[in-house]
């Protein structure tokens, strides 16, 4: 293959991985390389990584602020689904792997490249979505793992690496494998490895712990337009705005943490801590209001999808045609979904505590524990009767 990679487009942190990675490509493939490094909200300063890059050994670097983009076509999406996977993961670092493939490609093709590089290593998921995106997008552009072909094979050879070939080295150690975006952040290694062992206090950035969360609880109200939130508290916000606002009131409150063992698309069991806290307070929000909005058939149905759903995002088939179709019903439910959500933020949790829409469902003559004149209790003597037959007749044959 190295005969035929004339230049290639790498996803680019500036980090000790993606700094080595860059410099082998070029070495071992005698190619040109470009870097692409996106702003998803991270909310690390970028300034100089493309001067990094250079220095390096780029011949490009692009520096490109994907933030809007990524809360409004991607993460609203995923939140309109009602997507979580296993229960409990809101799926933060899913959904930017198929923007961040979706840039590499766009770049590769706008430059001539003849292959994308990712720094995602052979164990884990990430991998799978940077690739299965080049392959909806452009399969003709070959991909560059080096994970999964180098002699390179720890920290310490990386390390090695990069005083050998004179890439400047982080002044500090990182105890934990993080990925962040605005949506959250992801922490992976150290005492996590056991999964007996309590998260240490550094894996406490977005949040505060519960225990030191201001002892009176705060109100938030959010105002949703058909299934997405749009403004906080009767201001009006961007999405990416919205997301860092809520980021901010939920993590003063500790909302957003959980600590887990999830199952990887590529068959290992690994345990994580993840900080959402504007995912976790709008999720919140978001499925309170359906109740008042959806159908109770249609509910049902769409809750019947999610776990597909959110199994194709976290597995990265974010282009694939199962994911669009689901989209397309999951979109549609979300006609009526409009009004506004009043939630209590207290000590890591959140209650939604009030909520009221234009297309609510909700018939308080219909509800109500007083004197009504348009519900028959009469009717339902009939209504268990027939719904009882199946129920004796499977008694009756055992």
């Amino acid at each position: 293959m190295s005969g035929t990679i004339k230049k290639v487009v790498l996803a680019y942190s500036g980090g000790l991985d993606t700094s080595v990675i860059l410099k082998w490509i070029a070495q071992e493939y005698n190619c040109e390389v470009i870097t692409l490094t996106c702003d998803l909200g991270q909310e690390e300063d970028l300034d100089g990584v493309d001067a990094k890059a250079k220095a390096t050994g780029a011949s490009k670097a692009y520096v490109e602020d994907v933030r809007e983009e990524f809360a409004r076509d991607f993460i609203f999406p995923m939140l309109r689904a009602g997507a979580i996977y296993e229960g409990r993961y809101l799926l933060g670092t899913s959904i930017a792997r198929p923007l961040i493939g979706k840039k590499l490609v766009e770049i590769a093709l706008a430059e001539g490249a003849d292959a994308i590089a990712h720094g995602a290593t052979g164990k884990g998921n990430d991998q799978v979505r940077f690739e299965l995106t080049a392959n909806a997008l452009a399969p003709s552009l070959a991909v560059i793992a080096p994970w999964r072909i180098w002699d390179l094979k720890s920290r310490s050879d990386l390390n090695a690496f990069a005083e050998k070939h004179g890439i400047p080295l982080s002044s500090g150690s990182k105890h934990y494998s993080m990925d962040r975006n605005m949506l959250h952040l992801s922490y992976e290694g150290g005492e996590l490895e056991d999964p007996w062992q309590e998260a240490g206090p550094g894996s406490y950035i977005m949040t505060v712990p519960p225990e030191k969360a201001p002892d009176a609880p705060e109100y938030v109200e959010i105002d949703f337009e058909r299934g997405d939130p749009v403004a906080v508290n009767g201001a009006a916000l961007s999405p990416a705005a919205l997301i860092r606002r809520l980021n901010e009131l939920g993590g003063r409150h500790g909302v957003g943490r959980i600590d887990m063992v999830e199952n990887r698309f590529v068959g290992m069991k690994s345990r994580g801590v993840y900080e959402t806290p504007g995912g976790t307070v709008i999720h919140a929000a978001h499925r309170d209001l359906e109740g008042i909005c959806l159908d109770r058939e249609v509910m049902h149905q769409r809750d019947a999808l999610i776990p597909r759903y959110a199994a194709a995002v976290y597995n990265g088939f974010w282009y694939a045609p199962e994911r669009e179709a689901m989209q397309a019903f999951f979109d549609k439910t979300q006609e009526r979904v409009s009004g506004t959500v009043r939630l209590k933020l207290y000590k890591g949790n959140v209650y939604p505590v009030g909520r009221k829409s234009p297309h609510s469902l909700f018939r308080v003559d219909l509800a109500t524990f007083e004197r009504d004149e348009v519900y028959n209790q009469a009717d339902a003597a009939g209504f268990i009767r027939l719904n009882g037959l199946r129920i004796q007749g499977y008694a009756a044959g055992k």
